[in-house]
């Protein structure tokens, strides 16, 4: 593995969380890394050194669910209250008023979130290949089942609770391996279950983002994990959708949203609607942006962040 601060375990919120932290010599100027699924706080590892070398103290946790960090049973305890208050309780724990929050994929989800719950915790915001989510006027679940179907991975989690978890947890290391891909050969899509798919699949497409190393750290730590505790954050998306209602659905703060321009997550058509004051960067890539483009996703967070990020 490239090398990665020692982590610490800290209780907020009602739970434990593991964290990363790099450049505490540089206090007063925060910049919190959220992961996505199934990621780890290692996922961050290309870009931890690049801003604590630009002068930002850098917190990584691994958020509730994944790593060593605590694993409620209760699913309703991975929604968008949750998962935002951890973080402004991590906050609290290192006697920050605000920080940057930088989140990929589901992480991003839960920045954006943590920007409409708690606006004055988050002073700019950096969200990588999952844009700004409309809440529209229906649970995004039923949303999604009626257009894509009940195979559709989000549906399914849903709907079918434990099907999934259970032949991840049973392919561990090759549903990692063949999930973690890029440069993939453009293909129609299948029917079935994504994810469940590529955990049985002998042959990954595509190259590698892992090294060997790295894959080996990643199939450990899901080993011990499971993956149920990141699985129950999709759970709760029409849960998120309820606990949105009523709440302010612009974005106040500063944005940066990277996408990958092959990634199959799409962009938004509706971006600078909610997030207005936002500044838009596509990388040639897939979805695992910052692993797959670590240099220039690092050049884009501290070239925007050297322009707009507010004074420390």
């Amino acid at each position: 593995m490239i090398d990665f601060p020692e982590p610490t375990v800290v209780s907020v919120n009602g739970v434990e969380l593991e964290v990363f932290e790099a450049g505490r010599e540089n206090a007063g100027r925060p910049i919190v890394l959220c992961h996505g699924w199934p990621e780890l706080a290692q996922s961050w590892r290309h870009q931890v050194p690049a801003l604590a070398a630009a002068g930002h103290h850098v917190i990584v946790p691994n958020q509730r669910g994944y790593g060593r960090s605590s694993r409620p049973d209760d699913v309703t305890a991975y929604d968008i209250a949750h998962l935002s208050g951890d973080l402004v309780a991590l906050l609290d724990h290192y006697g920050y008023a605000d920080a940057t929050f930088v989140g990929h994929d589901w992480g991003a989800f839960v920045v954006w979130g943590l920007a409409l719950l708690h606006p004055g915790r988050v002073n700019a915001v950096i969200n990588l290949s999952l844009p700004y989510q409309e809440r529209g006027e229906r649970p995004w679940i039923e949303v999604m089942e009626e257009f894509l179907g009940g195979d559709f991975y989000f549906v399914h989690f849903n709907r079918q609770p434990g099907v999934a978890d259970a032949v991840l947890d049973a392919n561990t290391s090759r549903f990692l391996r063949n999930l973690y891909r890029k440069n993939l050969p453009p293909a129609p899509p299948q029917p079935g279950m994504v994810m469940i798919d590529l955990a049985r699949a002998e042959t990954p497409l595509g190259e590698p983002v892992l090294s060997d190393d790295e894959l080996d750290l990643f199939a450990a730590t899901f080993a011990s994990t499971g993956f149920t505790g990141g699985i129950n954050w999709y759970r709760n998306l029409d849960r998120n959708w309820r606990l949105l209602a009523g709440v302010d659905p612009v974005i106040a703060q500063p944005a940066l949203m990277i996408y990958g321009d092959r990634d199959t997550i799409a962009p938004s058509e509706r971006l600078a609607t909610f997030v207005p004051d936002v500044e838009v960067v596509t990388l040639d890539c897939g979805h695992w942006i910052p692993q797959e483009r670590p240099a220039e996703t690092n050049a884009a967070i501290l070239s925007w962040l050297g322009r707009r990020s507010p004074s420390y």
